[in-house]
């Protein structure tokens, strides 16, 4: 008997346990809802197709993720003020280590755990309320069938409620006449439709997993480099796991600015 339940770590036995999963929920005593440990994915499996995963290949994956956290660490220049981020994330796990992760890269960031079909109804008043440069929208997502139906809104789990939002955001920024700089998706997201609904970076281009790390690192560097500049995915692909294969976007302003007497910390 399967004796998997709701929080255990497990691998897909079909898939050769490629990806890392945390179980979500159990439906129907066979149906899982799993979602990624370490990249931005969704996905359902049949109870029978999952193992349990070692605890010291969690252990390895989070060293890595260590490592790379310790090359995105940063000294900001005291007479520098960097950019504020608003990040929605739909998952609390993830919500809680970007936190910490924002605070090691020295960046002013504001998170909020809001679950993706949540974040189109929220962020036009999170908005009006926290007046960020930047606004990152992620959590999970997926494609349904991988075979066919890039151009299907309905073959991927999230990506409808990432569109949504960034419409919305959209709508502020013409209301408040700012200049907000916008990331949205997640693993396998619908890039081209994301892209038109008006953010600067969306994944996922040739429809692959994204890590954890990628949205923050998009949004860091925005933040902390000179407003005078101009931030292409060419300055940033380096720095994420897949490239541009994995994020891609027409750019944005930076917006890191000088200190004066009229600018305060924010």
């Amino acid at each position: 008997m399967n004796k998997i339940k709701k929080g255990d770590i497990v691998g897909r036995i079909s898939y050769n346990k490629d990806i890392i999963f945390i179980v979500e929920d159990i439906r129907d005593k066979s149906n899982v809802i799993l979602k990624g440990a370490f990249e931005r994915i969704i996905a359902d499996s049949d109870i029978n197709d999952l193992e349990l995963m070692d605890q010291r290949e969690m252990s390895l994956k989070e060293k890595v993720k260590e490592f790379k956290l310790k090359r995105q660490e940063n000294r900001i220049d005291g007479n520098k003020v960097t950019g504020k981020i608003l990040h929605l994330d739909g998952d609390k796990r993830y919500s809680e280590k970007s936190i910490k992760y924002y605070q090691r890269m020295g960046v002013n960031a504001v998170v909020k755990n809001i679950s993706e079909n949540r974040q189109p109804r929220v962020v036009y008043n999170l908005l009006k309320m926290y007046k960020p440069d930047i606004l990152v929208i992620t959590g999970h997502d997926g494609m349904i069938r991988k075979e066919y139906g890039y151009y299907d809104i309905y073959n991927y789990r999230n990506s409808r409620h990432f569109i949504a939002t960034v419409k919305e955001a959209r709508r502020y920024e013409k209301d408040m006449n700012t200049d907000l700089a916008i990331f949205a998706g997640a693993c396998q997201s619908y890039f081209e439709a994301i892209m038109e609904a008006g953010a600067n970076f969306a994944s996922s281009p040739a429809r692959i997993l994204i890590d954890i790390l990628d949205p923050l690192i998009i949004a860091k560097k925005i933040a902390i480099t000179d407003n005078l500049e101009y931030i292409r995915i060419e300055d940033i692909e380096n720095e994420l796991r897949d490239g541009k294969r994995g994020v891609g976007g027409t750019g944005a302003r930076r917006k890191k600015k000088i200190k004066s007497k009229f600018i305060s910390n924010l």
